[in-house]
Protein backbone atom coordinates (compact mmCIF):
# COMPACT_ATOMS: atom_id res chain seq x y z
CA UNK A 1 0.00 0.00 0.00
CA UNK A 2 1.33 3.19 -0.69
CA UNK A 3 0.51 5.73 1.63
CA UNK A 4 1.52 8.87 0.35
CA UNK A 5 -0.87 8.33 -2.84
CA UNK A 6 -3.61 6.50 -0.96
CA UNK A 7 -3.89 10.43 1.10
CA UNK A 8 -2.35 12.24 -0.98
CA UNK A 9 -4.62 12.02 -4.19
CA UNK A 10 -7.40 12.32 -2.61
CA UNK A 11 -6.45 15.77 -1.29
CA UNK A 12 -5.17 16.81 -4.75
CA UNK A 13 -8.37 15.67 -6.15
CA UNK A 14 -10.66 17.64 -3.47
CA UNK A 15 -7.91 20.76 -3.59
CA UNK A 16 -8.11 21.05 -7.57
CA UNK A 17 -12.14 20.66 -7.66
CA UNK A 18 -12.90 23.00 -5.01
CA UNK A 19 -10.15 25.34 -6.51
CA UNK A 20 -12.16 25.03 -9.55
CA UNK A 21 -15.81 25.53 -8.36
CA UNK A 22 -14.26 28.48 -6.34
CA UNK A 23 -12.73 30.30 -9.15
CA UNK A 24 -15.91 29.64 -11.49
CA UNK A 25 -18.44 30.79 -8.21
CA UNK A 26 -15.88 33.88 -8.16
CA UNK A 27 -16.44 34.79 -11.26
CA UNK A 28 -20.46 34.12 -11.85
CA UNK A 29 -18.53 31.20 -14.66
CA UNK A 30 -22.39 29.33 -14.78
CA UNK A 31 -24.42 27.18 -16.80
CA UNK A 32 -23.60 24.27 -19.31
CA UNK A 33 -20.01 25.26 -19.76
CA UNK A 34 -19.13 25.57 -16.45
CA UNK A 35 -20.04 22.01 -15.95
CA UNK A 36 -18.42 20.36 -18.75
CA UNK A 37 -15.08 22.55 -17.46
CA UNK A 38 -15.80 21.25 -14.02
CA UNK A 39 -16.43 17.76 -15.87
CA UNK A 40 -13.05 17.43 -17.83
CA UNK A 41 -10.65 18.83 -14.70
CA UNK A 42 -12.24 15.76 -12.44
CA UNK A 43 -11.84 13.43 -15.35
CA UNK A 44 -8.34 14.71 -16.09
CA UNK A 45 -7.01 14.50 -12.36
CA UNK A 46 -8.61 11.12 -11.56
CA UNK A 47 -7.16 10.17 -14.68
CA UNK A 48 -3.40 11.26 -13.70
CA UNK A 49 -4.23 9.90 -9.99
CA UNK A 50 -5.09 6.49 -11.20
CA UNK A 51 -1.82 6.24 -13.95
CA UNK A 52 0.35 7.85 -10.90
CA UNK A 53 -0.03 4.02 -9.19
CA UNK A 54 1.52 2.72 -12.42
CA UNK A 55 -0.77 -0.51 -11.39
CA UNK A 56 -2.31 -2.82 -14.16
CA UNK A 57 -5.60 -3.85 -12.86
CA UNK A 58 -8.41 -2.31 -12.02
CA UNK A 59 -8.59 -4.14 -8.53
CA UNK A 60 -5.44 -2.88 -7.81
CA UNK A 61 -7.05 0.37 -7.95
CA UNK A 62 -10.19 0.04 -6.49
CA UNK A 63 -8.78 0.79 -2.56
CA UNK A 64 -7.03 3.81 -3.94
CA UNK A 65 -10.26 5.20 -5.68
CA UNK A 66 -12.57 4.15 -3.12
CA UNK A 67 -10.24 5.57 -0.04
CA UNK A 68 -9.96 9.14 -2.35
CA UNK A 69 -14.27 8.99 -2.39
CA UNK A 70 -14.25 8.86 1.34
CA UNK A 71 -11.76 11.61 1.71
CA UNK A 72 -13.61 13.80 -0.90
CA UNK A 73 -16.85 13.46 0.64
CA UNK A 74 -14.99 13.81 4.38
CA UNK A 75 -13.59 17.44 3.31
CA UNK A 76 -16.85 18.27 1.52
CA UNK A 77 -18.54 17.61 5.27
CA UNK A 78 -15.75 19.59 6.98
CA UNK A 79 -14.71 22.41 4.40
CA UNK A 80 -17.99 22.89 2.34
CA UNK A 81 -21.03 21.70 4.71
CA UNK A 82 -20.86 24.64 7.05
CA UNK A 83 -20.79 27.38 4.27
CA UNK A 84 -23.83 25.47 2.26
CA UNK A 85 -25.22 23.13 4.62
CA UNK A 86 -25.79 19.60 4.38
CA UNK A 87 -28.38 20.01 1.21
CA UNK A 88 -24.91 19.87 -0.78
CA UNK A 89 -25.10 15.93 -0.55
CA UNK A 90 -28.89 16.90 -2.36
CA UNK A 91 -27.07 17.83 -5.23
CA UNK A 92 -27.22 14.92 -7.84
CA UNK A 93 -24.17 16.94 -9.41
CA UNK A 94 -22.23 16.50 -6.22
CA UNK A 95 -23.08 12.38 -6.30
CA UNK A 96 -22.11 11.97 -10.09
CA UNK A 97 -18.40 13.47 -8.99
CA UNK A 98 -18.14 11.44 -6.55
CA UNK A 99 -18.86 8.41 -8.89
CA UNK A 100 -16.11 10.21 -11.49
CA UNK A 101 -13.89 9.79 -8.65
CA UNK A 102 -13.91 6.02 -7.95
CA UNK A 103 -14.39 4.86 -11.29
CA UNK A 104 -12.38 7.02 -13.93
CA UNK A 105 -8.88 5.60 -11.80
CA UNK A 106 -10.41 2.24 -12.97
CA UNK A 107 -9.88 2.93 -16.80
CA UNK A 108 -6.23 4.91 -16.19
CA UNK A 109 -4.29 1.24 -17.45
CA UNK A 110 -6.28 1.54 -20.47
CA UNK A 111 -4.76 5.26 -21.27
CA UNK A 112 -1.56 3.85 -21.38
CA UNK A 113 0.20 2.96 -24.72
CA UNK A 114 0.37 -0.65 -24.97
CA UNK A 115 -1.90 -1.23 -21.68
CA UNK A 116 -2.75 -4.83 -21.03
CA UNK A 117 -6.21 -5.78 -20.81
CA UNK A 118 -8.41 -4.52 -18.14
CA UNK A 119 -9.38 -7.52 -16.11
CA UNK A 120 -5.78 -8.95 -15.97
Amino acid sequence: MRYGSFIGWGIVIYALMFLTSSIFALYGFQGLLARVTALIVLITVATIAGRSLRFHSWKDILPYSLAWTFMVILLDSIVTVPFSGWALFHNWNVWVGYALVTLVPLFAPLTRPSSPRLDS
